[in-house]
């Protein structure tokens, strides 16, 4: 089992940086930092597992409000990505975008193979054990070294980290919203 992250945008309300509860309507890829250069570039960090998927002619969104832009130019500048946006051509043009989240539709995602899943997929989903018994909601994803591990919050907010391991996670149906869980014996 592998996830690919996707960050969505979180909010207290609702941590999927959907308009409305349930599956996100767009999902960040990158963080907008500051202009480059004398052509309109923007500095981007790379929020995504798959930034080869930002290509010229590509439609993203841009903050809060989702304004659609268009994607003009994609180049790496180490662990970042140097955007240029069509009709973006100065650096006082860029800076209006300075430390903006960039969005795509979440409709407009590639499949992933099967047993692979984007964080938002599984965010508010029902845990349960092996026998049946609810353990809570998964509320959060933390990205550690070795693997990541669920936040899962009971009816008492108490709080459960699980890795995030085949011997732990033992099935995921997204179609029932549901995680069966195994959890280590020190829990």
């Amino acid at each position: 089992m592998t996830l690919n992250k996707g960050v969505p945008k979180r909010r207290k309300a609702d941590p999927t940086g959907s308009p409305d509860p349930g599956e996100p309507v767009f999902l960040a890829v990158g963080k907008l930092r500051r202009s480059h250069g004398i052509e309109g570039e923007i500095l981007m960090d790379i929020l995504t597992d798959f930034p080869e998927r930002l290509r010229p002619r590509k439609r993203i969104f841009i903050g809060e409000d989702h304004i659609p832009h268009v994607i003009k130019r994609v180049r790496r500048a180490d662990k970042h990505l140097l955007i240029t946006l069509e009709g973006v051509s100065t650096p006082e043009d860029a800076n209006r975008f300075r430390n903006s989240l960039m969005y795509v539709r979440v409709d407009q995602l590639p499949p992933l193979p099967e047993g692979e899943y984007y964080y938002h997929q599984l965010i508010n989903m029902q845990v349960e054990d092996t026998a049946g018994k609810r353990l809570g909601v998964l509320v959060d994803i933390l990205e550690t070294g070795a693997n990541d591990v669920y936040v899962v919050k009971s009816s008492d907010d108490t709080e459960l980290l699980l890795p995030a391991i085949e011997s732990v996670v033992k099935e995921i149906d997204l179609t029932q919203n549901r995680m069966v869980v195994d959890p280590p014996e020190w829990w």
